[in-house]
């Protein structure tokens, strides 16, 4: 019997919800247990699931990505261009999605939670200025790495995993093979337990959804479709637009050719929704297609397949400023340069994976303390949009293979 795919579990599971949520209200029961209290229960079990994979999923993630740049004996020059490109991509992508998120404000059709939430998340969130700017640069290098473990500090975690990772083949050789060794076998064990979190989706997604749709009705959903049209404008704009010109203005090259050179992987892309399962081909593409050499391509790609998440960035900041907007809340400059923050970091040590934002857009929540149950709500068009944003974060690697190619030296890239 032919298994439905997770995607389709989840949007049939989002349909029922949203019949199942506005038939029960919040008040109807069964044997003295309202139907309200069952969704939240689902909800928050699939939440706490996700919770419990952040710390040991992005440590290791990052430690394990920072960590293949040092088997590169030629890291130097060809390493720091590589990080300087992916660093001011996700920068610039991020940026993109902070415009228009604040330009077109999709969350202020979705209002959630009563008027007393509002004003308590009001007091939690809002509340920030210029010292809690400076706080942001204090909590990325925390006095103690287990606490701030243990209370979820992700900026001071991520900072001293970027170190870790970095510090690894700096150590004799004996001890760094052992210590990468051991964290891929922590990053494998933890994405075993991230699909199996994932297949049981369908009923966390169920719950979230249809305790939204009990407490608030249907008409709260209208918001998701603007936020849908955000995302993909934003990302449109990033990939159409940004990428294009500094191709052709910093790689001197052709930007409609290398499209039609990267098009089987971008349609690759689109379809797993995953960029590590995409990389073969890319590669394929950026040397044969492309014309960019071996040596440049085997070491920009796997490492932006790891670390360079343009599309993700910009999800996760679009997504996170959604939620706040369907809290009621305005975020100051500070919050939003925290999220910026967060989103650049955080999405260095998301797995190339269908979904897996869904953790790093949980960091960014908690950083800015808004409530994880905001997540539900994106879910509806979360899949689609996925299949968009890792074509966007294929694009940007092999713009960047053809770039630091370029910079290199290399001629005929692009001339077929």
């Amino acid at each position: 019997m032919t298994r439905i795919a997770l995607h389709w579990q989840i949007l049939i599971a989002i349909l029922l919800a949203a019949i199942a949520g506005s038939l029960s209200g919040t008040e109807q029961g069964l044997f003295g247990v309202s139907f309200y209290a069952l969704y939240q229960f689902l909800g928050t079990l699939f939440l706490n699931a996700l919770k419990m994979l952040i710390v040991p999923l992005i440590v290791s993630a990052i430690i394990t990505g920072i960590s293949n740049i040092g088997r590169h004996q030629g890291f130097g020059r060809l390493g720091m261009k590589t990080l300087s490109y992916y660093f001011f991509t996700s920068l610039m992508a991020i940026l993109t999605g902070l415009f228009f998120v604040n330009m077109i404000a999709p969350g202020v059709e979705s209002q959630l939670g009563a008027a007393e939430i509002q004003q308590s998340l009001a007091e939690k969130v809002g509340n920030k200025g210029a010292d809690d700017i400076v706080a942001v640069f204090i909590r990325m290098v925390p006095p103690n790495i287990i606490s701030a473990a243990a209370e979820g500090q992700m900026l001071g975690l991520i900072f001293f995993s970027l170190l870790y990772g970095f510090f690894i083949h700096r150590i004799p050789a004996e001890f760094g093979r052992t210590q990468e060794q051991f964290w891929n076998g922590v990053y494998h064990v933890m994405m075993q337990i991230t699909d199996l979190v994932m297949r049981f989706a369908p009923i966390g997604v169920f719950g979230l959804v249809a305790a939204v749709v009990a407490r608030t009705g249907l008409e709260e959903f209208q918001g998701v479709f603007l936020f849908f049209l955000t995302v993909l404008l934003a990302l449109a704009t990033h990939m159409f637009l940004t990428l294009p010109l500094m191709l052709k203005f910093l790689a001197r090259v052709n930007p409609l050719r290398h499209f039609q050179a990267m098009a089987p992987a971008l349609l690759t892309a689109f379809s797993t929704s995953s960029s590590s399962a995409t990389l073969p081909i890319t590669m394929d593409c950026v040397e044969k297609n492309a014309g960019v050499s071996n040596k440049t391509s085997s070491f920009v790609l796997p490492l932006g397949a790891t670390v360079n998440m343009d599309g993700t960035a910009l999800y996760e900041c679009v997504a996170a400023l959604f939620i706040a907007q369907a809290y009621g809340l305005e975020l100051s400059f500070a919050t939003q340069f925290l999220i910026v923050i967060t989103a650049l970091l955080t999405s260095i040590g998301v797995a190339g994976i269908p979904s897996a934002s869904l953790v790093a857009i949980g960091i960014i929540l908690g950083a800015v303390g808004l409530p994880l149950e905001g997540i539900g709500m994106i879910l509806v068009v979360d899949r689609v949009l996925d299949m968009c944003r890792t074509s966007v974060n294929v694009f940007s690697d092999s713009c960047g293979a053809v770039m630091i190619a370029r910079s290199e030296g290399e001629e005929g890239i692009l001339q077929k």
